[in-house]
């Protein structure tokens, strides 16, 4: 397109990774709970405007977000009658949006129940919700001894309120170390709900999260909230390799990174032994050398903790990254590499011939965790869905 302006970098998202993923988690957890994808901090930094109907277009028709403004963004994008559910915040001033679009959402405390239950009403509609009963997480959720008087409000106002889910959220389920915790919380979960099923109307119970629902098969109930695993990630590494105990093969339990990150050269410089590269002393060529300089630095998404520890593929093969990552540059040794020139491709993330960096690696060098580092991609980088 003439005049089309390019970004300094791009995200390519794999529809063939998505819907393997998505067969793979069908396969684990059965046929009988529904997938609710979540797509919270931008689909994981996968872009909402791309991810959800990539997901619809592989069946998902329920997605999770943390605010009523990521539900609206949401919404924007649906390609299909898909529901949209609200997992956190949501302020009173949002409750007729919601509400006039049918979003689900949680609710967690006899104040909000009776304010939405009161704006229903002046609506003329009925809000569709689901319920959070805290079960030891302390976070957000329902003291368990309010719930008898949360029933009664929304029996009582049941024209205004369906109940549509009765929920709680585990703290931990991905570490072996909280194990115990996540056994009382389960528990907890069962027993609380048992005035529930009397109910002629049975909501949706839900617990699991992506790595309970691959673990635990208890608490495969109704519907799972799955973000982490759709996006090609494991929860943790004790997820996999509980994964990998009940499995035959490796391949059997593997998962595909849908996202891929990539950049091309801006300029290979020749910097003579002995000289610095950018900003300080933090690299010292050690002999003569060939530099290529990569238009992308921690204001773009890419840490600065990868100084002098990174690597970035170029022309199929490892280049380190030296020196300080900039704000909007960093460098790239491509000594040992021929040919390398001014435009050439740079895989930040992603597999280039033989060669892949992988999402876990930017967290060898940091505490961050995978979703951390991806939720913190700018959504200003330019989205491609791509085979």
């Amino acid at each position: 397109m003439p005049g089309m302006i390019h970004h300094s970098s791009r995200l390519e998202l794999s529809q063939s990774a998505l819907k393997h993923n998505l067969d793979f988690l069908r396969r684990t957890i059965g046929d009988h709970p529904q997938i609710c994808v979540v797509v919270k901090a931008n689909a994981y930094g996968h872009g909402v405007e791309q991810f959800v109907p990539m997901a619809e277009a592989c069946g998902v028709r329920r997605f999770a977000v943390a605010s009523s403004g990521e539900a609206q963004s949401v919404h924007a994008c649906l390609t299909t009658d898909s529901s949209v559910m609200i997992m956190g915040i949501m302020h009173d001033s949002n409750l007729e949006w919601v509400i006039e679009h049918g979003i689900e959402f949680y609710v967690f405390s006899l104040r909000r129940i009776e304010n939405v239950a009161r704006m229903a009403a002046s609506m003329g509609r009925q809000a569709s919700i689901h319920l959070e009963i805290e079960t030891g997480g302390n976070r957000t959720g329902l003291e368990q001894a309010k719930l008898r008087e949360a029933l009664t409000i929304i029996n009582r106002e049941r024209r205004h309120l369906k109940l549509v889910g009765f929920c709680t959220h585990l703290a931990g389920a991905e570490s072996l170390s909280a194990r115990f915790r996540i056994d009382k919380q389960v528990e907890s979960f069962f027993r609380v709900r048992k005035p529930l099923l009397r109910r002629a109307n049975q909501p949706l119970y839900h617990v699991a999260s992506s790595a309970a629902a691959m673990v635990r098969p208890e608490v495969r109930l109704d519907l799972v909230r799955i973000g982490t695993a759709v996006y090609g990630l494991y929860p943790s590494p004790d997820v996999h390799n509980l994964m990998l105990l009940g499995a035959k093969r490796s391949e059997d339990v593997r998962l595909r990174r849908v996202i891929s990150w990539k950049t091309n050269v801006m300029q290979v410089r020749e910097v003579d032994r002995d000289e610095f590269v950018g900003y300080g002393t933090y690299f010292q060529a050690p002999r003569d050398s060939r530099i290529a300089v990569i238009p992308i630095g921690y204001g773009n998404g890419y840490p600065r903790e990868m100084s002098n520890r990174g690597n970035v593929l170029i022309r199929g093969r490892r280049a380190p990254i030296v020196g300080l990552v900039n704000m909007n540059m960093c460098f790239a040794d491509v000594t040992n590499i021929p040919g390398v020139d001014d435009g050439d491709e740079v895989v930040l993330v992603g597999r280039q011939k033989k060669q892949e960096i992988t999402i876990a690696s930017f967290s060898e060098f940091s505490s961050a965790l995978n979703t951390e580092f991806l939720s913190r991609l700018p959504a200003d980088i330019p989205r491609h869905v791509v085979k």
